[in-house]
């Protein structure tokens, strides 16, 4: 209850702090300070006594025609200021008007012409005997200005062009942090959470992530029970990083330990310690770290810690001070230093760990490290479930369905399946989202955006319509190849074509299967060579493809006998530079390697084709016919797949188990969907 209350006052006296340190800038005053700082700059822009220069004996000549109102002389510099009559500033003879160059030459007397006379008496003189002969009412005077005004225009504009420079460059370059001080810019821009703030994601909203949320809801215990773990001995863990793929939910999870902890929580992103100016992100972390054992016990969220926390020593070619490995170091001192006591603890998520520090990826500063993978089969039903709530779904969806036909995707990707089915079923406008939609989403996400209008040359499309036959009828005559569910070749993104396979999950892939996969991927160009005699540039992904699997093989999974047991990956990061951990005999080996294996299968798929020539111009025919088939149009031209025998007996056996359990999903779905 004390922590509460203390809480409370903390942020009634932040806020109190905050409303008194903000100025408020009247732009009234503003628009003021500028009208005037424009009519003091219109004495150096006075073109009356530069643009408009006339004689001396054309100025007694208009004199003498009574055009001139007024003549002012000035006595230091003789400059005489020529102010003519209305009528003959209107005739263009006596004066060809020009553009006043003062910013408001409504409110000032500029002169029409001037001239510099010499000496005052013989002027005067002169200009009395000719206004005495005439009878002319022009006046002359007399103007000693004086000296402090210029010299208060000179003082007065650069002191307010640099208070202005001050006001609108250093105070909003603070973005008004800590008052908007200029000093305030080491302080830390972290967001802070607290149970007064209403945080909508719990553990409940995360789906799918078992074993990290188990791990970070017992971060969250920590904080709430600590007597449970320290009373035998136990120490609370410092930090925990969260390493996984982009969307695989590493984000969601802090949220969610920001909705479900009932202690402060700070969240940031490395770049916010990142600045221009030297030692700033230095002072931000100790500013961070302070702040949060001000508010012990709390929790650090520090998304993308690889911003400052890359290895040190590396790619410094300069040899000059790197302002992000000192924050970095003051990152590991506040985390592992003196007199850290205090219940704070650091979570971080990164999806480049293997370019972290050791130093931060220790015991002590992060004691542990937590990976967030991809979903598998029964994880993405979980994630689909919790996407599909806010849908107005049709009776045929089949979440286990839906599961398999997305395997390889992350959270975000399910949940963007999701969004976009639900648009793609407002466009045609239906009333629900059915399967179809779904597909549709599933197919746009994987292969790009239909495009039914473009114009391909029948010759072009027939050559599409074989390379993709040859990829389907390899996957279905190899064993381990990926079964075919769907071929287009309607354009779509880049490609003139698509196929669609269900990849087998897998945690292990021996040799056969890689040499399967690198088979079914050439069957493209195989198919091409084998009707048309020739080969086109449509097979650049597939050989891009193959050539990195067929390198992973030989150079990293040890899968080639002449190379033999050896693996050349470093998993920690570490860069070979210019030179590489093999001989140049070694290279010549694993080139030789590379291409045994790439034009081996090659061979093999020419030889499956040759074999199967009149089941795959079958199939070339029906696609050029349809646009696209699926897997029951190729069982009616090669029969059922052989090697799926074995496989049906036991997904049967396992759909009855699941047929109950997706009962189950659906009900749930609509006992949780709102009501709108």
């Amino acid at each position: 209850m004390e922590t509460n209350n203390l809480n409370q006052k903390d942020n009634n006296n932040k806020k109190r702090k905050k409303d008194n340190n903000t100025l408020s800038f009247n732009w009234f005053y503003g628009i003021l300070i500028i009208l005037a700082g424009l009519i003091l700059f219109q004495e150096f822009f006075s073109s009356g006594s530069e643009n408009n220069k006339i004689d001396t004996d054309k100025f007694f000549t208009y004199l003498e025609n009574g055009h001139i109102k007024k003549v002012v002389f000035i006595n230091e510099t003789s400059q005489v200021k020529v102010y003519l009559m209305q009528e003959a500033m209107k005739n263009p003879e006596i004066y060809n008007q020009k553009p006043s160059s003062s910013p408001f030459p409504q409110f000032t007397d500029e002169p029409q012409f001037s001239f510099t006379a010499g000496d005052k008496q013989l002027f005067q003189k002169r200009f009395d005997e000719i206004k005495k002969t005439k009878a002319l009412p022009t006046t002359l005077e007399f103007d000693n200005p004086s000296p402090w005004g210029s010299l208060v225009i000179q003082l007065l504009i650069p002191i307010a062009f640099f208070a202005l420079i001050w006001w609108f460059l250093f105070r909003r370059m603070s973005g008004g942090a800590g008052g908007g001080q200029i000093f305030s810019i080491g302080r830390s821009r972290a967001k802070l959470f607290d149970e007064n703030d209403n945080m909508p994601i719990t553990f409940k909203d995360v789906a799918g992530l078992e074993g990290a949320k188990e791990e970070v809801e017992e971060i969250v215990e920590f904080l709430k029970n600590p007597k449970k773990y320290t009373k035998l001995g136990g120490k609370i863990p410092k930090g925990a990083l969260l390493i996984g793929p982009p969307g695989t939910g590493k984000t969601l999870l802090a949220k969610a330990v920001a909705g479900e902890a009932k202690v402060p929580f700070f969240s940031l992103s490395g770049s916010d310690f990142v600045e221009m100016f030297v030692g700033v992100g230095a002072s931000r972390v100790r500013d961070l770290f302070r702040q949060a054992k001000e508010k012990s016990p709390s929790i650090i969220f520090i998304d993308e810690i690889d911003a400052i926390g890359r290895a040190r020593g590396k790619n410094n070619f300069t040899g000059s001070n790197d302002e992000r490995e000192n924050t970095l170091n003051q990152l590991l001192t506040e985390m592992d230093g003196f007199g850290t006591d205090t219940n704070v603890i650091v979570l971080a998520a990164t999806n480049r760990s293997d370019i972290l520090d050791k130093a931060l990826m220790r015991p002590g500063r992060f004691d542990r490290s937590i990976f967030v993978d991809l979903p598998d089969l029964n994880e993405r039903k979980e994630i689909f479930i919790v996407h599909l709530k806010p849908l107005k779904l049709n009776n045929n969806i089949d979440i286990d369905f839906l599961a398999k036909q997305t395997p390889g995707f992350s959270g975000a990707d399910i949940a963007n399946v999701c969004n976009e089915s639900a648009l793609i079923a407002a466009r045609r406008g239906g009333d629900d989202v059915g399967k179809q939609d779904f597909l549709d989403a599933v197919d746009r996400i994987i292969g790009g955006l239909e495009k039914k209008n473009k114009v391909i040359k029948p010759n072009e499309k027939k050559r599409v319509a074989f390379h993709e036959a040859g990829h389907a009828t390899i996957s279905w005559m190899t064993e381990h190849a990926a079964p075919l569910l769907k071929v287009t070749i309607v354009p779509r993104g880049r490609s003139l074509g698509a196929a669609w396979y269900m990849p087998e999950e897998r945690q292990l892939t021996t040799t056969e299967q890689m040499l399967d996969e690198i088979c079914a991927t050439l069957g493209g160009r195989a198919a091409e060579v084998v009707i048309f005699g020739n080969i086109s540039t449509g097979a650049l992904s597939d050989l891009e493809r193959v050539t990195k699997q067929a390198n992973a093989m030989v150079t990293i999974y040890g899968l080639s006998k002449k190379v033999g047991n050896i693996s050349y990956y470093d998993s920690s990061g570490n860069e070979y530079g210019f030179t590489k951990p093999y001989s140049e005999v070694t290279a010549e080996t694993i080139d030789k390697e590379i291409s045994s294996i790439v034009e081996g299968q090659y061979q093999r798929a020419v030889q499956i084709l040759n074999d199967n020539k009149d089941k795959l111009t079958a199939l070339a025919n029906k696609l050029l016919e349809k646009e696209v088939i699926f897997k029951e149009d190729l069982e009616e031209i090669f029969g059922k797949r052989t090697f799926d025998s074995d496989e049906d007996s036991i997904q049967e056996q396992a759909k009855k188990e699941e047929q109950k359990a997706e009962e189950n999903v659906i009900s749930q779905i609509e006992k949780d969907k709102p009501v709108f």
